[in-house]
């Protein structure tokens, strides 16, 4: 008997549930389905394209490649091998809902089953809720409930995979990856099961003791850098929370997971919050049409340093630092007033990690319209934030060329300076006080209509 694994946010061999429930159901065809809606250029369609072609690479060129509707394609497959199931990873996000439901019943009426096992997070998302049944909205019960939840050990084969060999070449679905990962306007992270699974051990041995101390210094930069991998599936977090250990690191380390799972539950419970605010609170909140303060925010030129060097990491490397992330979205939702979902977009265009429940709800949380219970007064003074977070200014000098001549936290303040303009770097676009002070006057506005 002869199945299908289709492979969709699971690129990788190791502690794969759909993968183990397809071995222990006959040959398995591995198979992967480009859809034209999905694929886009980018750093993000490259970092896809990269970690396909690893996938690809582990199977020894046996990963049968197929470009079109997936409807269309995962019947197609199944039909020009005989299989009897296709087995799939569960997904949970509105867009991949809609397509499991047209692929599921098309699959029906051919007498082929769908098996679904597992999930690229650590719990499925609907699997945790109150006593009464309703979902959690506050991160800090859903961790306790998720804690109490646990989740299973890494997923392990029985007996080896019995692999079917493709039923196509894939000539030109392959030739159309190469390209699109060729094509990356950023250099891309090393991409595949067996990178990730190197970068986490490096982090854990290297960095997780020093984790909850320094995770939130760009400075520094002592964060995992695995969510890339986790955003495609190249490793999974079971993996990583069964071999993490004890310790303020690994506990901190552990509740970032967590927020993960969190935010997929959210958008899982609440589809439309993708787009719009998941509360009405804030429903009569004035905001800004994006101009040419938001042109200027895109390309690392509000004359603020920190959030310079955010955007501006995010347009080189096709990733942003957490902490920083935070700040950038507070400054276009809170200095130049642009209601959120356009930012949630550009960073979607941009992040190699763009994970969208994870990315839709950050912003919210930082805009005040999200989980947070009282946000509105939050408001990141960019300058700061810095002086906080990368105190000697070697975040900012770089990823702005035109700060490197300023030593230490001159770089962050360079109004202060004779010479802080010399090399090119513009003056801010905006007074962050003032700006502030319009942020929470129309918060209130908002707050009592």
């Amino acid at each position: 008997m002869t199945v299908i694994w289709w492979a969709r946010r699971d690129l990788r061999l190791g502690d794969n549930p759909a993968l183990c429930a397809a071995a222990a159901d006959g040959d398995v065809l591995p198979l992967m389905v480009l859809d034209p809606a999905l694929l886009r250029d980018g750093p993000r369609g490259s970092w896809f394209a990269a970690n396909v072609l690893a996938l690809d690479a582990q199977l020894d060129g046996g990963l049968e490649v197929r470009t079109g509707s997936p409807a269309e394609e995962v019947l197609a497959a199944a039909r020009a091998v005989g299989a009897t199931a296709v087995h799939v990873s569960r997904e949970t996000t509105p867009f991949g809902r809609r397509r499991d439901d047209v692929v599921r019943e098309i699959l029906a009426e051919n007498d082929i089953e769908w098996v679904e096992t597992g999930s690229p997070y650590a719990v499925t998302p609907g699997r945790i809720t109150k006593a009464d049944g309703t979902p959690y909205r506050v991160f800090s019960a859903f961790q306790r409930a998720w804690r109490e939840h646990r989740w299973p050990g890494p997923a392990r084969l029985s007996d080896p995979v019995q692999w079917c060999p493709p039923s196509t070449p894939g000539d030109a679905a392959r030739t159309s990856l190469k390209n699109l990962h060729g094509s990356s306007p950023v250099e891309l992270p090393p991409a595949g099961e067996e990178e990730a699974l190197a970068r986490w051990q490096r982090f854990r041995s290297d960095d997780l003791p020093r984790y909850a101390q320094e995770r939130d210094r760009p400075d520094l930069d002592a964060s995992s850098r695995l969510s890339p991998y986790l955003k495609v599936g190249a490793v999974h977090p079971r993996t990583l929370l069964a071999d993490l250990g004890a310790g303020e690191g690994a506990l901190k380390f552990s509740s970032e997971l967590c927020w993960r799972d969190f935010y997929a539950d959210v958008l899982h419970h609440n589809p439309g919050s993708l787009h719009t605010d998941l509360t009405d609170a804030l429903a009569g909140l004035e905001y800004t049409d994006p101009g040419e303060d938001f042109t200027a925010w895109q390309r690392g030129e509000t004359g603020f340093p920190l959030v310079d060097a955010g955007m501006r990491q995010l347009l080189s490397e096709g990733w942003m630092h957490n902490r920083v992330r935070m700040v950038v979205a507070s400054f276009l939702s809170k200095d130049l007033h642009v209601w959120w979902p356009h930012g949630a977009a550009h960073f979607l265009d941009l992040l190699i990690d763009g994970d969208a429940a994870s990315n839709a709800h950050g912003w919210q949380w930082v805009a005040g319209t999200g989980t947070d219970a009282a946000p509105y007064f939050r408001v990141f003074n960019p300058t700061a934030q810095a002086e906080k977070f990368d105190p000697q200014g070697d975040y900012v000098r770089r990823y702005i060329p035109e700060l490197r001549h300023l030593d230490g936290a001159a770089a962050l303040t360079p109004w202060k300076h004779e010479d802080g303009y010399a090399h090119g770097y513009p003056a801010r676009i905006v007074d962050h006080a003032h700006e502030r002070e319009v942020t929470l006057a129309r918060y209130r506005t908002a707050r009592t209509a």
